[in-house]
């Protein structure tokens, strides 16, 4: 094992996009585990939309990041020297490190990844923090029945891409909104979707969604905002649902534009808006976990990672969420299995 750290911290606040001034890499000391901790090797990194908001100097539902501090995020990881009865070197394990080569994490807080369930990136995507956003956003907010026209926007992504999969199970239509040819083929050849629209071939989205769904939208899973949910708001029937998750159109914005009020739509559908965090369903996570790795591990529930390879490439992988550059989930790789 090296002695030498590297890890990754918030340099300044970005202004509209982030840029690599807004990263800083700094090399440490290993740091060592106290007693209930376990040093970890990060193998895989995660990098999630929702970290745009921690580099935000205002409060919001994720505790945001200081000039300075390291980088935090989901990883999944190797223990290499432990000072808990619960794990042992050479467990795999996953929670929320850094952006680092080596972190100590409490053991009461990580999870242990089972390579014979899906590969250890997983842990990080469908078997993790976006899986569970899908299957309980979908299920708990969403409420699909059978015959329900099930609409994704980002559905491409990490957490879109299973929200259609598990609609699909809920013997619903399904209709994904995504950013090229290659995604919405992924979408409608291998995970099943019954239309997918590539909105950056299309001008008109409202006509669009006429087309893939013509009797209207039952559901709405919203991971993007802006002018296609405007579209997806006219196309609500009675009693629909919209769960928002995300709305990455919006996050680099330094102010919200204004645009055409949707509200008044809502009120002669009743439709029900309903935001959603994947921390409140936390007293189920073994749920969600428990059926999520019985699906995958059948073959019933695909996924799909992007993976960029080496820390020094983590800021890169972050911007490129906001580029499209990702199908299914970005990961970066950090580490090899059984590196020295």
């Amino acid at each position: 094992m090296t002695d030498t750290n590297r890890e990754w911290l918030l340099a300044e606040r970005p202004t509209g996009e982030p840029d690599m001034d807004c990263f800083e890499l700094r090399e440490t000391g290993v740091p060592s585990p106290a007693p209930g901790e376990l040093l970890v090797r990060t193998r895989f990194l995660s990098v999630d939309p929702y970290m745009r908001g921690r580099m935000r100097g205002a409060e919001s539902y994720a505790e945001p990041w200081a000039v300075g501090d390291p980088l935090k995020g989901g990883v999944v990881g190797e223990v290499v020297e432990s000072a808990s009865d619960a794990y042992a070197p050479g467990d795999l394990v996953t929670g929320e490190g850094r952006w680092a080569d080596y972190a100590t994490l409490d053991a009461d807080d990580v999870a242990p990844v089972d390579p014979a369930v899906a590969d250890p990136e997983a842990y990080l995507g469908v078997l993790g923090m976006p899986g569970r956003t899908a299957y309980f956003g979908l299920l708990e907010v969403g409420e699909p029945k059978p015959g329900d026209t099930v609409v994704v926007s980002g559905a491409a992504g990490a957490v879109g891409s299973v929200v259609g999969q598990i609609a699909k199970r809920a013997g619903c239509r399904v209709v994904g909104f995504a950013g090229s040819d290659e995604k919405t083929a992924w979408l409608t050849e291998d995970l099943g979707f019954d239309a997918a629209i590539n909105y950056e071939a299309t001008d008109d989205y409202r006509a669009a969604l006429d087309e893939a769904a013509p009797d209207g939208v039952d559901v709405y899973y919203d991971n993007v905002g802006g002018p296609i949910t405007d579209a997806v708001f006219t196309q609500l029937n009675l009693d629909a649902r919209v769960a928002v998750c995300g709305q990455i159109a919006h996050y680099n914005d330094e102010e919200v534009p204004t645009g055409p009020r949707k509200l008044p739509q809502l009120i002669s559908v009743r439709a029900r808006v309903e935001g959603l965090l994947v921390g409140d369903f936390a007293t189920r996570f073994g749920e969600a976990s428990e059926r999520l790795g019985r699906w995958v591990a059948s073959g019933e529930l695909e996924h799909r990672e992007t993976i960029v390879e080496g820390l020094e490439n983590a800021p890169d992988a972050f911007l490129g969420l906001f580029a499209g550059d990702n199908i299914g989930k970005q990961v970066v790789r950090v580490s090899a299995a059984n590196q020295e």
